[in-house]
Parts: C-alpha cells; structure tokens; sequence
C-alpha cells in the first residue's frame, strides 16, 4: 500500500464570509437549494470547508462540514483512471475494438463493436444512445441491463465522427475493466485510486446499499416547478453504474483531481491522453473533453480540469488548477435553471481564480 501524506486539517469558515461563502450564501438564498457545500485546497494541501443552508428541511438541522454526497458523472472520471492504469500495464488498447475484450456483446441498429474502440468510449464519440435517456425505473438494475437499454435503439452516429454525451459509453468500459481483470469494477476503483491515494469518504456502493454511510446532507429533487420538495437521499444507484454510482466528498474529490492531476494515479503517456481532448460545447462554453476529464476555461485566465456530476438530490462542480489549486461544490438539488447552474459553476470558479 502506498503511504500518503496526510493534509493539514481543514478549517471551517465561521468567520466574516469571504468570496465563496457569500456565493454559497447566494445558492441558498437567490436560487432555492436547501443546502451548499464547498472545499478549496491550497497549493501547499490547506483545506477550507464551506457550508450554507441546512442539511434536512425535516429538522432544520445543520449541513455537516464536508459531507459526503452522490457524485454522479465524477465517477467517469474514476472509471477511465482505472482503465487508463490497465493500458498502462498493457492489459487494455485504447483503440482496440470493444469487442476484443467483449466479442459480440455490443451489436445493434447500426452498432457494431468491431468499429468501437476503447478511446471512443472514453471520450465520448462511440455514437451510442444514452441508456438514461430512457425509462429507467426505480430498482436494482445490473450493467447488461443498462446496456440493453440502448441497443434496443439506433446509434446516433458513426464511431469517431461525433462527440455526444452518453453514459452507456462508460457502463461498457466497466464491464470491460470487470473482464480484462476477472474482479468487481468496485475492487479495481479501490485497489486502482481509494486506497492507494487514501480517499477516506469515497466508495462505490454495494449492490442494495441505498443509504449514505457517513454524515451528510439530504438531498432533495421536484416533481415540477413550485412542487414541494422531496427526499430522495436513499436510493439505489445501480442504474448509475461506472457511470454515476460513487459517493465521495469536496475534500475527497480535491485530493482525487489534485493526485491524478500531479501524476500520481497513472504514467505519464496514459495522463497525457487523458488530457488530449475535443470540444464539449455541452459542458459550458469553451468546455473540451479528454478520456474522462473535462477542461474549462477560467475567467482569470488558463483552464481548471475535472468533471462534475449530476444525480438526483445532488449536483457536483469542481476540479483543479495547473498551479495545483483545487475547489468542489456541491449542492443538495439538481438545478433546473440554466441560470442557478451557472450561479454554482461561478463559485467554482471563484474559489479557482481568487
């Protein structure tokens, strides 16, 4: 195991607000979340923690400092280091067909895996349909059947001419990490990044677990606008899979994008493909994707590198610097409005550029 030099100890904001607790505050207050969290990390590994609202609307009870939340699409980014490390070892190509590891698994309405290599599903330009986009219930639901989702519909363009969003994309590179390493994608997350760069809040959810493990705030999600709000922190998030399952916290997901960023989760050659990317105008504008790694640009100039998440009750922004300063929000609802999205991502950048 590898030993991991432990940051000083965060420190909470209780003082005059600065920056982004009145950003946090705003979230609150201007745009309706019930709850705001943040973390920034220093170049020297300094913490602070931010927190605005509460933490259940139920008892009005405070939001815990740093806790832990579903972390939606960040788990795509855990996903591909995990793959990334495998190429690495030369136990995966990047443009190896999908079905070299997985023969005649992936055909459909113009799918074919004998023309989708690896790097397309990383990087989002396989032109699979997006399984989510489909009636999805609430139940346990395991990879093949995600999968099945969407080959039951037509691709949405050739592999490689197009770049388009799909999480189908990155249920089809677990199961290949799940037949590459004959192990659960849950052991090669933990094995591959958790322990080895000691990400103390941060797991992958067993199968049935619904719960969160550690303190942490509620979230909440609507039926329609001005419906009341209801709970829906317990849930299984199996339909999510190696696309969106984890839980994790700001800190966590720092000391994640720092480690990676730094060079400490994958060689050289593998962390400059993750790195090499193609425009995502669907991230903001400027925004470009790599192998699971998003780059957007700051309004103080240069590039922060992440990824964010959306799942239900719960919305993640956040990444790092190149001069090695990181931030991560978190909110208790998914947004709705265009304008409380930017509100949140302005935060992040806030905390990036300040």
């Amino acid at each position: 195991m590898t030993t991991v030099a432990l940051a000083p100890p965060a420190v909470s904001d209780t003082a005059r607000p600065d920056t982004v607790q009145q950003g946090l505050n705003a979230l609150v207050k201007s745009d309706g979340m019930p709850a705001a969290l943040a973390s920034v990390r220093d170049r020297g590994g300094r913490t602070r923690t931010y927190t605005a609202g509460v933490g259940d609307l139920a008892t009005g009870s405070k939001v815990p400092e740093d806790g832990q939340v579903r972390i939606g699409s960040n788990t795509k980014v855990f996903t591909s280091v995990v793959v990334l490390q495998l190429v690495g070892r030369g136990k995966i190509r990047l443009d190896a067909p999908v079905d070299t590891y997985l023969p005649g698994l992936v055909r459909g309405k113009g799918i074919d895996g004998r023309r989708i290599t690896v790097r397309h599903l990383l990087q989002h330009t396989s032109g699979l349909p997006n399984y989510t986009e489909y009636d999805l219930q609430l139940r346990h639901y395991e990879p093949r059947e995600l999968l099945g989702i969407a080959l039951r519909h037509e691709a949405r363009s050739a592999p490689g001419k197009k770049w388009e969003y799909s999480n189908t994309n990155y249920v089809l590179a677990g199961l290949i990490v799940e037949k590459v390493t004959g192990r659960p994608l849950a052991e090669e997350l933990d094995r591959g990044i958790i322990t080895r760069i000691g990400l103390r809040h941060t797991y992958f959810p067993a199968p049935g677990d619904t719960t969160l493990r550690e303190p942490h705030p509620k979230g909440y999600d609507r039926d329609s606008a001005g419906a009341p709000l209801r709970d829906v922190t317990e849930m299984d998030p199996s339909w999510a899979w190696a696309a969106g399952q984890m839980v994790s916290t700001n800190s966590d997901l720092n000391q994640f994008f720092t480690a990676l960023l730094a060079g400490r989760l994958l060689p050289p050659a593998q962390l400059a493909q993750m790195r090499t990317t193609v425009p995502a105008e669907y991230f903001g504008p400027g925004a470009r994707y790599g192998l699971g790694l998003v780059s957007m640009p700051l309004s103080c100039g240069g590039v922060y590198w992440g990824h964010g998440g959306s799942f239900p009750g719960y919305e993640t922004r956040g990444g790092v610097t190149a001069k090695g300063r990181a931030a991560n929000v978190a909110v208790t609802i998914q947004p709705t409005d265009k304008a409380a999205m930017k509100h949140v991502e302005s935060v992040v950048d806030t905390a990036l550029c300040r």
